[in-house]
């Protein structure tokens, strides 16, 4: 049996969640911990905060969860950014800032998410990359307790958590707005878990939608209830008619779609069963309320229905109102930025969508990659944006132009498109006809939507100031923009240095306790691989069964990025009625080609005993 590892201890910048208390591996002593390496931009950690909200309040006593924010983009080092981050998300646990990555490299984290358990005794006892864990974890949780419990190692009480102030606001954390056709405007109040809507003004609140509950209820205005909800859009008169409501709402934390009767304020579920979707990837139309989703962030009418940005697998979908029915449009949920026919480009969380006033091409701000995509012609490409480990504030021509996370399109009369470019706190604007991309607003708090009137004006969801504003008047003429030559940025981590010539890839996979792999539906595990740049890889690079696989890597290439998802199908072992599961992570393995470098790269899909 291996020794059993000492949890490092935490240690950071500053801890939120805790009243300015300042805790120790010590001060969790006789608690299970759970320490959540996250970061605020990565809809996968967003997927993990909700798996770990139900396991926290069953283990309340016993359980406590450290978030170590462990940042990406640079904005998201910002500790305003942090602090508004972890109150828009409801994050209600303790949080260290590693701003750094101090302790992402103590505990050998290699992908955003990862959780590390530590037992009552201070030491780890399991790391899980990714999302899906939350059976695995009650499992483990329940093993620990009866262990800890017969040794006298185990103490129950309340645990640090201290819930910080709430602010009182109009809105808090808006996610979308659309405008209406009486001149109004309809916001997703997110934080707050409801649709409001706004006279002409953008600031008198006519009415609210959804009773501002997190909830996943059906009805009235004032019994419906949301989840987080994001993205809103009108549906044509001629189709509402059909479909019997008005507007579909990105209902995104439930991952559902929703319909909405602007008349009376009623809410349906249209698409979605509740549950996220862990399937596998087909091109067949599914009746709309049997099809999981995954975090749809926003909608747009394109191509005659309704486009889905569906963020949490990296796709675009779609959904026909009068069908009733919804499918696979574009991505292949490969995280990563790769242009051509729509069923195999790859998309990094797509989060906004706008439909150019012809209505031929459809944009996309695809968030991870910090770039601008478009479809047209049955074709993905690219405007802006060069991978997903480059961003920046940096105007001029689109080949060398850098945005942070942008999280909203607008498409204006003219070809152009506005880009709500969220971490820069900018409105942005590109021009086809010139290839060039100029700011037009900066100072803002992450706007994270663009909506054009009737009249002619630009109104901003400004995210973390928590209202809609108006561009200034003359921002979109020539005079008004600026060109930036801001800082360009890098996403550096640690590289892992691989031999040149045969490298042996293997995932290593353990089934959660109770489970077994399932091949019922054909082979229970996934691989597929890329690299950036793609001569890194002379042999190795694509789809297959196996968890292993023999790489060949160019000694000519210093480095560069490998891609790598995987997933795994299981189902629950020796009982009736089993449950299905698929375990799915993506890696971004930043690598260099050195003479000493290992020939062997391991990475976890799912954690192992550490003891």
């Amino acid at each position: 049996m291996s020794a059993r590892v000492r949890a490092p201890e935490l240690r950071g910048r500053a801890w939120l969640n805790t009243g300015g208390r300042q805790l120790t591996l010590a001060d969790l002593r006789g608690k299970i911990a759970i320490a959540d390496f996250w970061t605020f931009c990565c809809i996968n950690c967003l997927h993990v905060l909700d798996e770990l909200r139900p396991i926290e309040e069953k283990y309340a006593d016993v359980l406590v969860v450290i978030g170590v924010h462990s940042p990406k983009f640079e904005h998201e080092k910002d500790p305003d950014a942090l602090a508004a981050a972890v109150e828009r998300y409801g994050v209600h646990h303790p949080v260290l800032d590693d701003p750094e990555l101090d302790m992402w490299q103590q505990y050998a984290a290699r992908a955003w998410p990862t959780l590390a358990v530590i037992d009552p005794e201070g030491y780890v006892v399991a790391t899980m990359a990714g999302e899906g864990h939350a059976e695995g974890l009650v499992r483990l949780i329940d093993d620990l307790i009866a262990t800890h419990e017969a040794k006298g190692t185990l103490h129950r009480g309340d645990g640090p958590y201290v819930p910080p102030a709430e602010p009182q606001t109009t809105l808090r954390f808006p996610g979308k707005a659309v405008a209406l056709p009486d001149g109004g405007l309809l916001v997703s109040d997110s934080a707050r878990h409801r649709l409001v809507e706004l006279a002409a003004d953008g600031e008198t609140v006519l009415r609210a939608i959804g009773t501002g509950s997190r909830g996943r209820a059906d009805g009235a205005a004032d019994v419906a209830t949301f989840s987080e909800p994001q993205g809103l859009c009108l549906l044509p008169a001629h189709v509402a008619e059909v479909a019997g409501y008005h507007l579909v709402v990105a209902d995104t934390v439930n991952h559902l779609l929703r319909g909405v009767r602007l008349d009376t304020g009623e809410v349906v579920t249209v698409a979605g069963t509740g549950r996220q979707w862990r399937s596998t990837v087909d091109d067949h139309a599914h009746d709309s309320l049997s099809i999981d989703l995954s975090s749809p962030w926003d909608l747009a009418w394109y191509d005659d229905k309704v486009i889905v940005a569906m963020a949490g697998i990296h796709q675009l979908w779609w959904f026909d109102p009068i069908k009733r029915t919804t499918g696979m449009y574009a991505g292949t949920t490969v995280e990563a930025l790769r242009d051509g026919p729509l069923a195999q480009a790859w998309l990094a969380q797509p989060s906004g969508l706008a439909v150019s006033a012809d209505g031929a091409r459809l944009w996309v701000a695809d968030s991870e990659t910090s770039a601008i995509r478009y479809v047209e012609d049955g074709v993905m490409g690219t405007a802006v944006g060069q991978g997903l480990f480059d961003f920046g504030h940096v105007d001029g021509s689109a080949a060398q132009a850098l945005l942070q996370h942008p999280l909203g399109v607008c498409a204006l009369p003219d070809g152009s498109v506005l880009i709500a470019d969220t971490y820069n706190g900018a409105v942005r604007r590109y021009d086809p006809a010139s290839d060039q991309v100029s700011t037009v607003a900066a100072g803002l708090g992450e706007p994270s939507d663009l909506v054009l009137t009737a009249d002619g004006a630009v109104l901003v969801v400004e995210s973390t100031a928590h209202r809609v504003t108006r561009l200034a008047p003359g921002a979109l003429s020539a005079a008004g923009a600026a060109t930036v030559d801001g800082p360009r940025h890098r996403t550096e981590r640690k590289p892992t240095e691989l031999a040149a010539g045969e490298v042996v890839l293997d995932v290593v996979f353990t089934p959660a306790p109770g489970q077994k792999l399932d091949e019922t539906y054909g082979p229970s595990t996934r691989l597929v691989v890329s690299a950036s740049p793609p001569e890194l890889l002379v042999e190795g690079a694509g789809t297959g069964t196996e968890l292993s696989r023999r790489l060949v890597v160019d000694g000519a290439v210093p480095g560069g990025v490998l891609q790598v998802t995987a997933q795994a199908a299981t189902c629950d072992a020796d009982v009736a009625h089993a449950a299905c599961h698929l375990t799915r992570q993506d890696w971004g393995v930043p690598v260099r080609v050195a003479a000493d470098g290992v020939a062997r790269l391991p990475l976890v899909l799912r954690g192992l005993d550490a003891g």
